[in-house]
Parts: structure tokens; sequence; C-alpha cells
């Protein structure tokens, strides 16, 4: 059936800017996926990546391995472009690193000349635009180029024009403060120092940082088990370690194991969890409202409420695992439609609402339920979830394959979407903020 969406006009009304590129933001696994599809039409195009190198984010966290296997991880259009040029697939039944997803896919995957060549590292968008115009301004809108501001890694700031923008720029850069207001916590200027991102590496380069030491992981979801399971074992090789698990609801059921998921390594962390819990190995605060963070001599003080009672803990460092958010500054010139309460795209949200839907449980979707009120600009992967935690890969990689086929005026391949994800026992959480499905 074609829709008052269908109809909508491409940005391919002008004869300028027929003469500009698609602008892909972020290199990581569906930046190079929307770069692959983009390349199979044949669509110019351009991809600017914050960092010095492919999949900067996913390296930060490459010691961690990935729920779901190869099988799940790979990118048909990718996969095609590659195996043209002599790359095999890795055995599809296994879940590799996030390392081993850049080393052994994305990098061969951007050393494509027909993808590498497009690539400009240490290019970070600090704003994207219209030509001439800010986001009042509606007649000829549509026929205006966007104007993409980049700030280079030696402070200098230049302008770059498109047809149209993919942002895949993800939220790993932009964690969701640790207070349960959502805020900044209070204190968090003089403790900054203690505080760390998400999924360190605790078994590896981290190593000497936490052994001996007491740390609290603050979070409900996936990112934390991990970073649990690895205390754990810091615990036990490391004499005076100490671990514990701050969560604001009374349960963590994000990482509750079920025997009805299908992806096995997702499972398991619930019931590794679980064991480290009943074995002592990590002491459980739960119901913890975080409103504040003060130094305590070398280390620091976590201040809040606990069911309504003043509450209290103390350890040498903290953890940030509460999950993610988007970077909609940057936006802020441009028109969006977003839903109030994840901060997805409207008609996308009802999807993805983590009260309700798991990482199984979601629709196929595609350029219909990204589309904002700015023609010819998308947001897509983990971005385009908001602050909804239950992020597939294999769901942006449908994402940018049905958005492509729409700018090249393929209507009927990009209203067809289609997507097979593996089923989870999670499909109730009760909070907002856990942790991609995805790491």
């Amino acid at each position: 059936m074609v829709t008052l969406l269908d109809l909508t006009p491409r940005t391919v009304a002008s004869d300028r800017l027929s003469t500009l590129p698609v602008v892909v933001i972020g290199a990581g696994p569906i930046g190079l996926a929307a770069a692959a599809n983009l390349a199979e039409r044949g669509i110019d195009f351009m991809i600017l990546e914050a960092g010095e190198r492919v999949a900067a984010s996913v390296q930060r966290w490459g010691h961690t391995r990935l729920f779901s296997p190869w099988r799940h991880l790979v990118d048909p259009a990718s996969r095609r472009l590659l195996e043209a040029s002599g790359w095999a697939m890795p055995t599809e039944g296994r879940a590799p690193t996030g390392q081993e997803l850049v080393d052994d896919y994305l990098v061969p995957l951007a050393g494509l000349p027909e993808i590498g060549s497009r690539i400009r590292f240490a290019s970070r968008v600090i704003a994207v635009s219209r030509e001439g115009m800010d986001r009042t301004r509606t007649a000829g809108r549509a026929q205006a180029p966007f104007l993409l501001r980049i700030q280079r890694a030696d402070g200098q700031v230049e302008e770059q024009t498109a047809r149209a923008v993919i942002d895949a720029s993800g939220t790993y850069s932009t964690p969701n403060p640790l207070a349960s207001s959502g805020l900044i916590p209070l204190g968090f200027d003089r403790v900054a120092d203690r505080v760390l991102h998400a999924l360190p590496d605790v078994l590896g380069a981290d190593r000497e940082r936490f052994a001996g030491r007491h740390t609290v992981v603050v979070g409900a979801g996936h990112s934390a088990a991990n970073t649990l399971i690895a205390l754990g074992k810091l615990v036990r090789d490391e004499p005076g370690t100490q671990a514990t698990w701050v969560i604001r609801n009374p349960s963590a059921i994000r990482v509750s194991s079920s025997p009805d998921d299908e992806l096995p390594d997702r499972a398991k962390l619930g019931t590794r969890t679980d064991r480290l819990v009943a074995s002592g190995a990590v002491a459980v605060v739960d119901s913890f409202e975080i409103s504040g963070l003060e130094p305590s001599g070398d280390g620091i003080r976590i201040v809040g409420t606990r069911r309504g009672e003043p509450g209290m803990v103390e350890a040498d460092l903290v953890v940030n695992a509460t999950g993610f958010r988007p970077d909609l500054d940057m936006l802020r010139e441009i028109r969006l439609e977003l839903d109030d309460i994840v901060e997805a795209p409207k008609r996308l949200a009802p999807l993805i609402d983590p009260n309700v839907h798991s990482c199984g449980t979601v629709e196929p979707h595609g350029f219909r339920e990204l589309t904002h009120p700015e023609p010819g600009f998308f947001v897509v992967g983990m971005k385009s979830y908001g602050r909804a935690p239950t992020f597939l890969l294999a769901t942006g990689y449908e994402q940018v394959r049905s958005v492509t086929a729409w700018l090249d005026g393929d209507l009927p391949s990009a209203a067809q979407v289609v997507l097979s994800l593996p089923a989870t026992g999670v499909c109730s959480t009760g909070d907002a903020t856990g942790s991609s499905c995805c790491s």
C-alpha cells in the first residue's frame, strides 16, 4: 500500500542536491553498513568518524564478548562486498568479542576501496543544520542542502554540505548520569576521576586500578553484569578486592536468566551474576536512589535514599553502567519528531518501549518509522532507540537497508522490511535505564 509518507519528495529535487553526497555520521557497525548499502546502489557518500579509527567506541569495550553469534552480526550488503574481495565469514555460530568484531569484520570492510576512500577520521560532527536557514524557516527547506559543522582533532572547524544525512553516531559516548533523577549527581565534579565509564577492562588493561579495591557498579543491565562477572574473578584472585552492585529497583530483571532466551551467551550472564551474588563475591544494594557523590578520603561516597530512608555507600571506585542516551544537542537546528519518553523517533518508540519489548520482540522497521519532519534526515542504529536499551545490530542493518533504498527512490524495497531476531525471555523491566543488548 502506498501512503502519503511514501510519496514525500526525497532530497533529490534540485540539480545542486543531486551533486552532493549522502553524509553518514559514524564509522561503527551501522554506519559502515549504511556505507555498504549506498555503495551497492552507486550513491555518492562520505563517512565522518569522530575517532581516529574504525568503530572507535566498540574498541573501548572490545574485551567484552557480544551476545549474538556471527550470523547475526554481519550486514548482508557488507557481506556481499567483502566476499567479492575474497573475505570469508567467521564461524557463524560463535559469538565474538567486540575487538574480534572490529578486527575480523569492520576493519576489512572499511578497507574496501569503495568504502575506505570515503571515510574521514578525527572528524567530529558538532552540529547539523540546513544551509542558510535555522529550524524555524520553512520556505525552500527541502531543497536546501544539509550543513554539517565538523571539528577536527587539532580544533579546527569546517563545514560540509550533503543531500541527505544518516546519523549513526551511537550513544556510547553519552552515558546516562548516575543520579536517579536523570541529572548529574550533586558533587560529581569533585569525584569525577573516581567514576568510570561502562565496561572497563577489569581483567586486562584496567586490572591494576581495580585489584585490591572496592568497586561499586551502578546499573541493572547487561553492561553491569559483564563488569560484575569480571570483578568476581578479581575478588577470587586478588586479596582485598570487593564488589558491590547498586540498583534502583528491587531486582535486576533485565539480567535474570531465562530458559526461553535463544542467545545462550546472554542467558549465561544472568546465571553467572546470580551465582556471584549467592556466593557473597558480589554484595547487592537494591532499591537505592542516588542523588549525590562526595569525596571520602581517596575514595567516593554515594549518597541517596533506600526505601524512603537516607542511604550511603562507600567505595574506592564507581562504574557507571546505567545505560546511554542520544546526543541531541548537535541536532538542535534539525526538525525532529521524538517520543516524549524514550527520545526515539515517534513512530518507532511504541515498537521498542522497554516496558513492553525486549531485543527479540521488536517488529521489523525501516524508513517509515525513522522518518522525521526534516526530509532526508535519519537517525539509525543505537541512537535511533533513544534511551531504550534493547538494540541488536541486525535491527540496525535492516534500518539502513530500508533508508538507503528510500534515498535511491526504490520504494518497494524500502517498504519491504523483514527481520528475524532471536527471542528472549526478558520481556518487561519496568526500568528504561539498562544497557544495550548488542554488548
